[in-house]
């Protein structure tokens, strides 16, 4: 797999810091598993966030502080572990990467012509929503921007615009001043994981006409 579009560095290192929100740690994280680049740059700051913890003078705790946080942890309830029945059951599901098989995958829905979704339900909290976007191939999106951010990775195919074509483990990365009109190519479907904050802002006058029922 050749990788040619990477994350923004200081995406990078909210990620290796725990910042972004479960949506947005499950797609960087899923290429940053991927890639050799971004695992390097990753451990970079893990390491230079560790030397900075290091450097602070340790503050001395009440004697039962410890006692205290085993009894919160031994009172938790065991969480069992998540299995994706979906995964296994449904062929366009078996290929996903591990992080993203570990996840509960809700049921496809067309969103537009050539364009269907699976939202990904995940138990953190956080203004994005993850999900699997499935384009058809030669697929061409309406022109649009974001009223938030957009993460993308390629998982399967591939797409085009302006920022160039993104095949397997590419990342894009789109907010509210990037206008873009995606071109799926003509080899296969095009499968990409997603975490989006806000709505898509289609433009021209069938974008505005067909926006009330794009839904991601």
């Amino acid at each position: 797999m050749t990788i040619s579009h990477h994350p923004p560095e200081d995406l990078l290192a909210d990620f290796a810091i725990g910042a972004l929100d479960a949506a947005e740690q499950l797609v960087v994280g899923v290429h940053v598993a991927d890639c050799p680049r971004c695992r390097r740059f990753v451990r970079a700051v893990e390491q230079l966030a560790g030397a900075s913890l290091e450097a602070i003078p340790p503050v001395a705790m009440a004697d039962s502080a410890f006692d205290a946080v085993m009894a919160r942890i031994d009172s938790r309830p065991k969480a069992a572990p998540q299995i994706n029945e979906a995964a296994g059951a449904d062929p366009e599901l078996t290929d996903l990467p591990e992080l993203v098989k570990r996840c509960k995958i809700g049921k496809r829905r067309r969103v537009a012509p050539g364009l269907s979704m699976r939202p990904i339900l995940l138990s953190g909290a956080g203004p994005s929503r993850a999900f699997l976007l499935r384009a058809e191939p030669g697929t061409r999106m309406l022109e649009h921007s974001h009223s938030g951010t957009e993460l993308t990775l390629v998982l399967h195919g591939s797409f085009s615009h302006d920022g160039g074509r993104y095949g397997p483990g590419d990342f894009d990365y789109g907010d509210d001043e990037v206008d873009h009109r995606p071109i799926v190519g003509d080899e296969g479907p095009c499968l990409c994981l997603v975490a989006m904050t806000g709505d898509l802002r289609m433009h021209g006058l069938l974008g505005r006409l067909i926006s009330p029922f794009v839904r991601l």
